[in-house]
């Protein structure tokens, strides 16, 4: 439980928590966090990689000295409401909020409810750009990749979405008397919030330099499996990929497919799936000496958390006719935007699938 006046710290994914402990390294080194005042919660996904990988990260986390505990908010209906029970008594008197995810719906339901004087957004990858345009044009915060419906559970269910975002809008606004702040690794700016970098500090002094070899590196997307690219064009474009950069081994997003997976081995490539995030993963045992990414949060960190090796990472853009049907009109200016800032940050080529 977090101590009054403490930090507690709200994650849902793996990238989430690693975050959460590169701000906590950040934050101790600041003198902004002291001893044991971090209390980090998990709310576990369902997804099955995404809940070792976060075991994983939670082993490390306590490792540096962090308590860390587990909830299950998504085992039916009512799990949320006693998941939010729960912690009723940990957010009352907190100084600090720390979240991982603002457009997750489980974490508004917390965030509306809390009266932390302070909030402190960590980093959920490339969806972090996505919230600082909503933020300042004044919307609602929801997922980029979100896909409008006719059903009428839906749209209710969508409105009262609406109606906690617009509560978590105000919750943290500087009008509340909130002092809001976000660290990230992304190159973003929000009108009177205070930015923090995210250099990855913690990964490279925790983590030796990985050995680097001859040959390419694929790391996957789950950009099929959220519905915004055809599953035929990505696979066709992994295969265009490995004829063209000799391509041995595919790093796997958590939440691709196995069946999918199956059909990339069939190409003649080693999946792998990492027990930890990628940022983590990249540094143990051998990396390839090119990697290349479809346009992801990697593409951002891998060329802060690999500056001290000779890896060269290169983006491979999504082509027009990749795109779904039900995909959002925002998808295609997204992506182009989370490649584009990439290559101009870091100087990374691009190339053709």
């Amino acid at each position: 439980m977090a101590s009054p006046g403490g930090t507690l710290a709200l994650v849902e994914s793996p990238a989430q928590l690693l975050n959460v402990v590169e701000w906590a390294h950040h934050a101790a080194a600041s003198g902004q966090l002291a001893g044991d005042d971090l209390h980090v919660v998990v709310l576990a996904p369902v997804n099955e990689v995404s809940r070792r990988q976060l075991r994983a990260m939670s082993a490390l986390a306590r490792d540096e000295g962090l308590h860390v505990s587990w909830h299950e908010p998504r085992h039916g209906g009512a799990s949320i409401a006693r998941t939010v029970r729960s912690l009723a008594a940990e957010l009352t008197g907190i100084g600090r909020l720390v979240v991982g995810d603002p457009f997750s719906g489980v974490l508004q339901v917390v965030m509306s409810i809390s009266r932390a004087p302070e909030v402190v957004i960590v980093d959920d990858g490339t969806a972090t750009l996505e919230f600082a345009r909503q933020w300042v044009a004044g919307e609602h915060l929801s997922r980029w990749h979100s896909v409008a419906t006719p059903d009428r559970r839906r749209q209710i269910s969508a409105f009262a979405r609406d109606q906690i975002s617009g509560s978590v809008r105000r919750r943290i606004s500087s009008e509340s008397g909130c002092r809001l702040s976000l660290f990230s690794s992304l190159d973003v700016t929000l009108p009177k919030v205070p930015v923090l970098r995210n250099g990855f500090g913690w990964v490279r002094g925790r983590f030796p330099a990985p050995e680097i070899k001859l040959g390419s590196d694929l790391i996957g997307t789950s950009l099929v499996e959220t519905g915004v690219v055809d599953a035929d064009h990505y696979l066709r474009g992994v295969a265009s990929l490995v004829d063209q950069y000799a391509v041995d081994r595919y790093f796997a997003h958590r939440k691709e497919d196995a069946a999918k997976l199956a059909q990339i081995e069939r190409l003649g490539l080693t999946v792998v799936r990492p027990d930890l995030p990628l940022e983590i993963a990249a540094r143990l045992g051998v990396l390839a000496r090119r990697l290349i990414s479809f346009p992801s949060t990697v593409v951002h960190t891998l060329p802060l958390v690999l500056a001290d090796t000779p890896a060269e990472l290169l983006v491979c853009d999504i082509d027009d006719s990749w795109y779904t049907a039900q995909a959002s009109s925002r998808s295609e200016d997204f992506l182009d935007e989370v490649s584009s800032s990439a290559r101009h940050r870091f100087g990374l080529a691009a190339v053709a699938c």
